[in-house]
């Protein structure tokens, strides 16, 4: 790419993204806005000539979100001195940060897929807003993939935005789709030269409009080979800029000199982005493993290593974590040692000393360590026979408790991490989820553990937590207690666990920061040192936890109340569903596959990214290819041998508003009621937006309208447990894992399923909905399915209603603990309501007239209310 060709490139900013940056997400949804100020502050002094804003969320008041952060940007001028692209599937959430902006932004997207009318009236906002506009090749027959179908529907927006709206054509940014190309698929060979002349043919007949694109789609068929990613890249804009291209999300430090590309290589990709001959792809594929990485052949480097030392060998094996010679070369190794013993204190050991410090200094990832500890335990397993009276690794770091605490069934992460203490020398004890306090105890003692782990996912485990801390002190521990899951956080441990306990209380934010919490805890002199530390730190958590202030205003229950959702009724007749009552839902895995969304998979590993980019991230892009790859490879395995099942129940109910609660009927009668759920309402101040409670989504029970609502509980797991239990058994902690990853993913693809079902057919009120897997996850329906425990309706207990009104144990055998945790762990429940004004939101923090209320309506003394609602109490 040449210095003049990019000249006048204007780089777009994409991190100030919740769907494509997890920091950005994090920061957003835990109210952290300075610091996600710093994010778009960062991409500013970066490059960043446009820095795009996207709050689309499910657990998030996406428009409120987007009216805070743009008017934060307004008050910070060395961010708010570039452009805002307003980025929002939602019509209403970008029309909200129009009101907002200071000087001219710009709108992602608009396209013709819902016909004209919508488009210009859209249009029309955006002009009189004084915005510019990306628009999407796409109409109502679908994406623009030809060079005639990308100008003909970029030719059509232009009239009816310059005749129709009188649009100003230079605020016009079309984006003609980039597709992949060597794909293997002939029809896709032409993509790039597609858009080359679609670009050049717009340049000339539609003027002062600007051309965008997503650069990375071009080169999607070569992900995890980066330097012929770059060329392609390269290649790519060296001519699409030529033709007119002026503005792309792109990644300039990635960006190949077009000059520097080797010929040979600058050659075969010309080939591939310009279409010359037939087999333009096959010479790019058998040319790239020369430009791979570093330049070596795989299979070159695998003669190499195998000729090594042995020790070297055991320690490539670990590092890389290959099996297949580990046992040959464990026995090598065990033949020149003095003892069996000394080949795991010796090069075993020294090979985990590397895969500890890559780790700790990031240049390994969770996945490659679970993959070395499976390595370890294999060539451990080797030489127990030969070694008398030891176990495991001989002398250890020490050893820890790990347990999921009582009532939580959750264990992937306490697993990660007894994983990765393992890989470091420690020997870990773990009592496996659902562990009673005396349990833990007693075990502790009897196992002489240097320190207890405590893991739990859902808020009452918080509450049993505390209870642990209570019991040590009680009985006279002096062991430290680490604190970890999902639910926990500093200032939690600071307020209401460290001053139950006397001795060291930490938190654990993830299983990267265990080794070194526990290294420093292990010996006495550092643990004093540690301790010290802590107690300080704490005690500011705490003073600042005291002074903190709500975000927002407090109101009375009876104001919250007052600024309730008005439905509309006017032009809504609730549908009539197609099936009331309950019915049990069989899927299979070949089906539920097609609904996962993998982005939180990678999650579950700690890599970071959104699904299917992260493969072209540069860091953790090769690493997600293999995990994505092993995680269908164990799908394609279940498809065939049933050991993993997925059940599931539902029921569709005729149902009333009554107050905050929804009265839900035995049928369309309406004259038994089944139960009464029981709801909360957002009770702070909210100047443009309603005081949201679920039940507002229902029509009340005076208004005379006959509405429904509905309840199903779904899990991918039964057999999770077992066929986990077998690998851990086997030493493959790695599979044991994936295994509960991949029954989470099945469990949350059979609820996108099943949602999908009752639209279309037990309900019935959008029968004709045809979205994508995509449009799915992104929630482009009509009507919402939050799940009790979570942030619309987060008061556990009513989980047991769900249950009630479906018989779910006696159908399909999901149990609940006594925190109302669900088992199998891959599990998922929740209501369903259709109106389309419903929507996800917050319910946030209560105040004390609420909870008195709350209590009063469940039939609940105040100490048990407080109990359930501890974390929603101001």
């Amino acid at each position: 790419m040449t210095q003049q060709a990019s000249a006048n490139f204007i780089n777009v900013g994409e991190r100030t993204n919740v769907t494509g940056s997890a920091r950005f997400k994090r920061l957003i949804l835990e109210g952290d806005y300075e610091a996600a100020l710093e994010v778009a502050r960062q991409q500013v002094e970066n490059g960043a000539q446009v820095i795009d804003i996207n709050m689309d969320e499910a657990m998030l008041d996406s428009e409120a979100a987007m009216v805070r952060f743009l008017n934060l940007i307004a008050s910070e001028p060395d961010i708010s001195r570039v452009p805002v692209m307003i980025d929002s599937s939602k019509w209403s959430v970008i029309e909200a940060g129009l009101k907002c902006v200071q000087g001219k932004a710009i709108v992602n997207s608009i396209s013709l897929k819902e016909g004209e009318e919508q488009f210009l009236h859209q249009a029309k906002l955006i002009r009189r807003y004084g915005a510019a506009t990306v628009v999407m090749a796409f109409d109502e027959v679908g994406q623009a993939d030809t060079e005639e179908r990308k100008f003909e529907i970029c030719q059509r927006s232009y009239k009816l935005l310059t005749e129709k709206v009188g649009f100003p054509p230079e605020d016009i940014i079309f984006d003609p789709n980039i597709f992949a190309v060597a794909t293997g698929i002939e029809e896709h060979n032409n993509y790039a030269v597609d858009f080359i002349n679609a670009t050049r043919k717009i340049r000339k007949h539609l003027p002062h409009a600007h051309i965008s694109g997503g650069l990375s789609n071009v080169s999607f068929s070569f992900r995890g080979n980066e330097p012929v990613r770059e060329a392609m890249h390269s290649v790519f804009l060296y001519y699409a800029i030529k033709a007119g291209m002026d503005m792309a999300i792109v990644n300039a430090g990635q960006l190949a000199v077009y000059d520097d590309i080797p010929l040979e290589l600058r050659e075969a990709v010309e080939d591939v982005i310009l279409n010359r001959h037939p087999e333009a792809t096959d010479r790019l594929l058998e040319l790239a493993p020369k430009y791979r990485g570093d330049g070596k052949e795989v299979e070159k480097e695998t003669q190499e290593w195998r000729g090594w030392p042995v020790n070297k060998r055991l320690e490539h094996a670990l590092v890389k974590g290959i099996t297949d010679f580990i046992e040959e070369d464990t026995e090598a190794a065990r033949q020149e040692a003095e003892k069996p013993l000394h080949v795991i204190e010796g090069p075993l050991m020294d090979g985990m000393n590397v895969v500890g410090d890559l780790f700790g200094e990031g240049k390994m990832f969770l996945p490659q360590v679970v993959k070395s500890a499976r390595v370890m335990k294999r060539a451990v397993a080797y030489l127990q026979p030969y070694i008398e009276n030891e176990k495991n690794a001989g002398s250890s770091n020490g050893k820890i408790l790990l347990a999921t605490v009582k009532g939580d069934v959750h264990d992937i992460g306490k697993n990660i991490v007894g994983v990765v203490l393992q890989c470091n020398n420690f020997e870990v004890i773990d009592l496996g989820v659902m562990v009673p306090c005396e349990k833990i105890l007693q075990t502790a003692r009897e196992q002489k553990a240097d320190m207890i782990g405590l893991s739990g996912l859902i808020t009452p485990s918080l509450d049993e937590m505390v209870h642990v801390a209570k019991e040590m002190q009680r009985q006279g521990f002096e062991l430290p207690l680490l604190i970890g899951g999902a639910t926990t956080s500093k200032a939690h441990t600071a307020v209401k666990i460290e001053q139950n306990y006397h001795g060291p209380v930490v938190y654990v934010p993830n299983a990267s920061r265990a080794v070194g919490v526990c290294q420093k805890l292990i010996s006495a002199t550092a643990r004093a040192e540690y301790a010290a530390e802590l107690a300080v730190e704490y005690e500011k958590v705490r003073e600042q936890h005291a002074r903190k202030k709500p975000r927002t205003k407090p109101v009375t229950l009876e104001q919250a109340r007052a600024n309730d959702v008005k439905l509309d009724f006017s032009d809504y007749q609730p549908h009539k569903p197609n099936q009331l009552g309950v019915q049990e839902i069989t899927a299979d895995i070949a089906t539920l596959r097609r609904y996962i969304d993998w982005t939180p998979y990678f999650l579950t590993w700690s890599l970071a990214g959104k699904y299917p980019r992260i493969f072209d991230d540069e860091v953790v892009g090769e690493e997600a290819k293999k995990l994505f790859a092993d995680a269908n490879a164990m799908l394609d395995r279940f498809e065939q041998s049933g050991e993993i099942q997925a059940k599931g129940v539902v029921g569709i109910f005729a149902a009333n508003r009554f107050g905050d609660d929804i009265e839900i009927y035995a049928d369309d009668s309406r004259s038994q009621v089944l139960t009464t759920a029981c709801h909360l309402r957002q009770q702070t101040e909210k100047l443009d937006f309603p005081n949201y409670c679920l039940s507002d989504f229902v029509a009340t029970k005076d208004s005379g309208i006959a509405d429904y609502t509905g309840a199903f509980a779904v899990t991918g797991g039964i057999g999770e447990d077992e066929l986990a239990d077998a690998y851990k058994a086997d030493g493959d902690d790695y599979n044991a894992i994936m295994v509960k990853a991949v029954a989470d993913r099945l469990a949350e693809a059979f609820a996108e399923y099943l949602h999908e079902r009752v639209r279309k057919e037990i309900w019935g009120y959008a029968a004709e909905e045809n979205l994508s897997n995509d449009e799915l996850i992104r929630e482009k329906y009509q009507g919402i399915r939050p799940a009790p425990g979570y942030a619309a309706c987060p008061e556990h207990t009513e989980k047991q209603k769900i249950w009630d009104l479906l018989d779910v144990e006696r159908r399909i055998g999901m149990q609940l603990t006594s925190s109302y945790a669900m088992w199998p762990g891959a599990s998922v429940s929740g209501w369903y309501f259709a109106h389309p004004q419903s929507k996800y939101f917050a319910v946030a923090q209560i105040q004390s007239d609420q909870l008195e209320d709350y209590a009063q309506r469940k039939g609940w003394d105040i100490q048990t209310a407080e109990k359930w609602l501890a974390p929603n109490l101001s």
